[in-house]
């Protein structure tokens, strides 16, 4: 196996990672759920940062919105612009990782803002959190909306919850299995592997895994950092659904909040 660590694991599997996904499945649930939101702020410009390969932005994008995405891996944004262009819709794609959003976009150039995926416990601790969130909040106006989607770490750390579901895909005579986990380091962050194992018709199976730090987010910490970073008006949800939040059991934690000011 090779060990390909911090984040560089993403520009490894940026051709891999939409065999990973069922993206008809999850756009078609998460989808009217975002939009419901961006609609009740106003939001008509968005920006999607952590994108990866692009693919809520490019729905938002056909569902009317003027959408731009970012993401700090090169191979995540050669792969959203592949796949908008196969989409044939517009959309900008620049790279751009926490921190530099503002310095790439101009300040208060979007009406909302999305961190999905689980992409912001990708910051190495508090400091770098701190930092994100005032890059989030100088990108958007006055009253703009920020979306999260995160894992419920209320839930994963109290559980030690270590293995998702297996994910595969065939296409063309060769095969893929997915096997996320985690292990949970003594100073409270995580590190999350991605094992892949991949073979060509009936040949031997060849393995790679890819691993990263994680910075769990628990619901109460965030909530602070975000109301400290000029956050209001926060909302709670379980999933992508707007089911509602259950600290113990909910897979996921999604935030929506809006910037003071307006």
């Amino acid at each position: 196996m090779v060990p390909l660590q911090d984040l560089t694991m993403y520009d490894t599997f940026s051709s891999e990672y939409d065999r990973f996904v069922n993206w008809k499945n999850r756009l078609g649930v998460e989808i009217p759920f975002l939009e419901k939101i961006l609609h009740e702020a106003g939001a008509r410009k968005v920006l999607d940062t952590a994108c990866g390969t692009g693919m809520h932005a490019i729905a938002l994008a056909q569902a009317g919105f003027d959408t731009v995405g970012a993401d700090f891996s090169a191979g995540m944004v050669d792969q959203a612009r592949v796949n908008a262009a196969a989409a044939g819709t517009a959309v900008q794609f620049e790279v751009a990782g926490f921190g530099e959003l503002e310095k790439t976009f101009g300040r208060e150039s979007f009406d909302a803002l999305l961190c999905l995926g689980n992409s912001l416990p990708h910051v190495s601790g508090n400091e770098q959190l701190l930092t994100t969130l005032a890059d989030f909040t100088a990108c958007l106006e006055p009253g703009g909306v920020l979306i999260l989607q995160n894992r419920n770490f209320d839930a994963v750390m109290e559980k030690k919850m270590r293995w998702m579901e297996p994910q595969s895909a065939r296409e063309a005579g060769e095969e893929w299995i997915f096997q996320r986990f985690y292990d949970f380091d003594p100073d409270g962050m995580i590190n999350f592997h991605i094992l892949s194992l991949h073979r060509v018709g009936d040949g031997e199976w060849q393995q790679t895994i890819r691993s990263t730090r994680l910075f769990p987010l628990l619901k109460e910490p965030l909530t602070e950092a975000l109301k400290g970073s000029g956050f209001e008006e926060i909302r709670y949800y379980g999933d992508m659904t707007g089911s509602s939040f259950d600290a113990h059991n909910s897979g996921n934690l999604v935030i929506a909040a809006r910037r003071r000011g307006a």
